[in-house]
């Protein structure tokens, strides 16, 4: 039934009611847009929690890091298809030097790779220090709660908690949606479980789990004035660091960050920007159409159309974009994407300057060693 209703909903379809639909769905456990898509009310968020603020020690080195108020650098990896640890050790060697974390992917698209666990392992073996995303398609709630403690054992400390990308997006439609639960209620479940000691059902954990949380948002595109509110409801259920789709319309960011300092969402939550370098005007028309979530000015456009390399245009717009971010009040870091064009990444970041005056160790792998599980 949780299958049949998880398959609904990533159609955007109307959910019927089920024999027995669980409790708390009521509450935290349903999509933010579904709420946007049924017109419903959105209830005020407590905001009791102020998860970064906490006296606790930082349990990871990005987590540190942002602590200590470094403007720091996020990237992601996409996991190979292919069981040969090589194909993830000698891609990372991109990212050497300039990134201060690794996001995993877990099977996006809905297309099957090695597991975000398996890749967060071994880079967090490396020297690496990695966020693993965790989606709720593939997972039920029993099966999310022992991958949540199974990463902490194995010495994964963050985690990026997503919904997930539905079935139909990728190149196995017969596979069984799951959506037991929801980004939102999946952060309350790993809150609970590292914060409370225990499970969603009551019952007693012997060792909690040791994890910094993280969400993602997306502050351009519509309702713009629910977004906020929405970035509110995930630092509630227990977001520390939330990571956005990518920025291509700096003044969309503004008067969205004008909100978040209104309401000290930036006080409660580590903001970092996602950016991406568009590397042709065909590439840029391609996202806007096709990405869900992202939005490219027509400006942006006509800036890589009028370049004679389009490439180095796009470079530079990337460059001068983190600038930008940079010097925008309430904000922690970017997150910079650049799907197979990794090799782009040290370039961009260092000619961004914004690791300048940044000790060398902290910008290179493996010197913070991450508290024991005790």
């Amino acid at each position: 039934m949780e299958a049949w209703r998880g398959a609904q909903r990533t159609r955007l379809g109307v959910i019927p009611k089920d024999p027995n639909p669980p409790v708390e769905n009521n509450y935290i456990g349903k999509s933010s847009w579904l709420r946007v898509v049924r017109q419903e009310p959105w209830p005020e968020p407590l905001l009791t929690n102020a998860p970064h603020t906490s006296t606790s020690s930082a349990v990871s080195r990005l987590e540190k890091l942002l602590r200590e108020g470094l403007f720091v650098v996020t990237s992601e990896c996409a996991p190979p298809d292919s069981a040969d640890p090589d194909a993830v050790l000698n891609h990372v060697q991109y990212y050497e030097g300039c990134i201060d974390a690794l996001n995993v992917t877990d099977a996006p698209g809905a297309h099957c790779h090695m597991s975000s666990m398996g890749v967060s392992l071994l880079l967090e073996k490396a020297g690496w220090e990695p966020v693993m995303q965790m989606t709720c398609r593939d997972r039920n709630r029993i099966a999310i709660q022992g991958d949540l403690l199974s990463a902490s054992a194995l010495g994964i400390r963050n985690l990026l908690c997503l919904t997930g990308d539905g079935i139909e997006n990728g190149d196995d439609p017969g596979a069984k949606p799951v959506f037991d639960l929801d980004a939102v209620s999946l952060l309350d479940t790993a809150r609970r479980m590292r914060d409370d000691g225990v499970y969603r059902s009551g019952r007693e954990l012997a060792t909690p789990p040791k994890i910094f949380l993280g969400a993602v948002d997306n502050p351009f595109v519509p309702p713009f004035d629910l977004r906020p509110m929405r970035l509110a409801k995930k630092i509630e259920a227990g977001a520390q660091f939330v990571q956005t789709q990518y920025c291509y319309d700096i003044e969309v960011l503004k008067r969205y960050m004008e909100c978040i300092r209104e309401e000290g969402l930036h006080n409660r939550c580590f903001i970092l920007v996602g950016v991406g370098p568009l590397v042709s005007p065909r590439t840029a028309r391609w996202m806007r159409a096709n990405v869900p979530g992202v939005y490219i000015p027509d400006e942006i456009i006509a800036r890589l159309e009028k370049a004679q390399d389009s490439k180095k245009e796009g470079i530079k717009i990337c460059i001068e974009t983190i600038q930008e971010i940079h010097e925008i009040e309430g904000i922690s870091g970017i997150h910079l994407m650049a799907p197979k064009r990794e090799h782009l990444i040290q370039e961009i970041v260092h000619a961004s300057g914004v690791l300048t005056g940044r000790p060398s160790t902290l910008v290179s792998t493996g010197e913070f060693t991450c508290p024991s599980q005790g």
